[in-house]
Order: C-alpha cells, then sequence, then structure tokens
C-alpha cells in the first residue's frame, strides 16, 4: 500500500510551514508525572493517540495522568492528509490489550478513559470487536470509570459494528467529521461525510442515552459558512458535543495549515454552537477530542440532567 501521508516529495515541492502564532505554543513536557506516564505506557505495550498523532497538549494531559489509548496497533490503513499516524499494512491485533488498558486505567486512576483506534479496514469487523472486549475489561477491572470511545467509521461494516459496540454500554460514543464536506476528497479521502454522519446517527437509534460527540478541525481552507453548516449538520443527527480545535501540520509531507484560527474566531464558532443547543462545546484553538474530556463530560452530564428536569418539570 502507498503511505500518502508518508511518502518523501522533492524539497521544491514542499510549502513552508507558517508559523505558529503566540496563543498555539506550548511548553515542552519535562515533568515527572509526564515520564511516569511514559513508561507506564510502554511497560503495558500500549500506544497513545498523544504521541501517535503529535498532540500538543502531551505535557499537560500526561502531567496529569491523563492518556488516551490507542488500541488496534500503530498502523492506519487510511492516509488521511492531515494525521501523523502511520500508513500501511498492520500486525495482528494484541489479544492483551484489552486487559492492559483497563490496567492503565486503573493505576493512572482514571474517573473517565478516552480509548480511540486507527482505521482497521483489514478486519472483518473494522476493530469493533477489540473496542468491545476493550470497555468489558475497564468494566471489570474499574467499575466506576466512565468510557470515552472515538472510533473510525467502519467502511462497509458501520451498522454491525455500532450495535455491538453500543450494546457493551460506553459512555460517550465519539467519530469525527474532521473538517467540511467540500475539503474531503483532498483532506479524508478514504471517508464519507455522510457516512460518518450516519454513524452517530445510528449510536442514538441504538441507545439514545449514550452521549455522542463529534469533532472538526480549522485552518484547512474551510469558510466560516460551511462550518455553520457542519453544526447544523451535526444537530440533525443528534450529536450531544461538538469539539472545535485548530488544524497544526505534522510534518511538511502532510496538508498545510490554510490559516491560524484566532481565539476571538473561536469564541465566535462556541457561541454560535451553544445557540444551536449542542448539551457541550469545546472551541478552543488547542481544543483536541480528549482534551479536557472527563470535566467535558461531567458538564454535559450535568447539562442533560438539567435539560430534562425543565422538560419534566
Amino acid at each position: 500500500m502507498n503511505d500518502l501521508s508518508t511518502a518523501p516529495q522533492p524539497d521544491e515541492a514542499r510549502p513552508a510551514r507558517q508559523r505558529k502564532p503566540d496563543w498555539i505554543r506550548v511548553k515542552a513536557p519535562v515533568s515527572e508525572g509526564f515520564n511516569e506516564t511514559r513508561k507506564l505506557m510502554r511497560d503495558l505495550s500500549l500506544n497513545t493517540v498523544c504521541e501517535e498523532a503529535a498532540c500538543p497538549n502531551i505535557g499537560e494531559c500526561w502531567t496529569k495522568k491523563h492518556a488516551t489509548v490507542m488500541i488496534l496497533g500503530d498502523v492506519c490503513t487510511r492516509a488521511c492528509a492531515f494525521c501523523n499516524v502511520k500508513t500501511g499494512m498492520p500486525r495482528m491485533v494484541d489479544p492483551l490489550e484489552p486487559e492492559h488498558t483497563a490496567a492503565a486505567a486503573a493505576k493512572l486512576g482514571l474517573k473517565h478513559i478516552v480509548v480511540t483506534s486507527v482505521d482497521r479496514d483489514d478486519l472483518p469487523d473494522g476493530g469493533a470487536g477489540q473496542f468491545v472486549r476493550v470497555i468489558e475489561a475497564i468494566r471489570r477491572e474499574t467499575p466506576d470509570t466512565t468510557i470515552e470511545i472515538l472510533t473510525p467509521d467502519f467502511r462497509g461494516k458501520m451498522r454491525a459494528a455500532v450495535e455491538a459496540i453500543c450494546e457493551a454500554g460506553p459512555d460517550v460514543y465519539n467519530h469525527n467529521l474532521e473538517t467540511v464536506p467540500r475539503l474531503y476528497p483532498t483532506i479524508r479521502p478514504g471517508a464519507r461525510y455522510y457516512a460518518s454522519l450516519r454513524l452517530l446517527e445510528e449510536v442514538k437509534a441504538h441507545d439514545p442515552m449514550i452521549f455522542t460527540k463529534s469533532g472538526v478541525m480549522l485552518g484547512l481552507g474551510e469558510q466560516r459558512l460551511e462550518v455553520h453548516q457542519v453544526m447544523d449538520d451535526m444537530r440533525s443527527a443528534d450529536i450531544d458535543f461538538v469539539t472545535m480545535g485548530q488544524y497544526l501540520q505534522p510534518t511538511l509531507r502532510h496538508a498545510a495549515v490554510e490559516e491560524f484560527v484566532t481565539p476571538k474566531a473561536f469564541d465566535a464558532y462556541g457561541s454560535i454552537a451553544r445557540a444551536k443547543g449542542f448539551l457541550q462545546v469545546a472551541a478552543t484553538p488547542l481544543t483536541r477530542s480528549s482534551y479536557h474530556a472527563g470535566d467535558d463530560f461531567a458538564r454535559m452530564k450535568a447539562a442533560r440532567e438539567a435539560k430534562l428536569a425543565r422538560v419534566n418539570g
């Protein structure tokens, strides 16, 4: 398989990378907590999206011993233009991954855990069974930990995959739309915008009490009204929580940053999203799917309870 995201390009074909504005810069991770979290992940042979996707918040999160586990290996069968995860033919699924993920949740003392994965188009179920086993293992090991999953789109296997995962009972089901429909052919060529929306609709149809969540990256060349339309599409799919963050170019081989969206513009998007009826909104340059996920889950749960109280009162 050709690795479109990491294939070398001639130097003259590589655009210069824009300098990050002050509001994007973060401190290098050097804390004791960071090193302890990294050691635990290595000891348990676990991958994390924090490392593989070069998340700018890794220093802050790992210092607090919050890590997002990436199951099903560290090699993806897709080659999205924004993603830093390796592309190619993945290895066999690790049968110990569910127990190791549960052990990490226990040792880190996580009240809320986020579990994501690479795309595994090579597997008959797209990897859904491994999500089920991970959820079940966490429930056995740390039953009070709330579980948030961030899954791929399970292309061609979506309905059966969603049904199996929903039966396992995650607290939050996240699947990111990533960008506006117009940019899918260049930014997310292996996926389909409306298929991703349908996946989140299927979650609600199967179990309306599972919180649904989705996110988009800004700065890829999208227009303001296109972002507003994505919000409307999300609300039509009854998505509870929207995240919006600044796209950062991992390497010169990836899609270029077209714009560094200002904090003021993010505030405006956030205000519009709240007006559209989302239970929870996170919209800042450094927002990522799992950034402050535990605190956001608590706020989202409280917002639903308040909304139900108003309806029933």
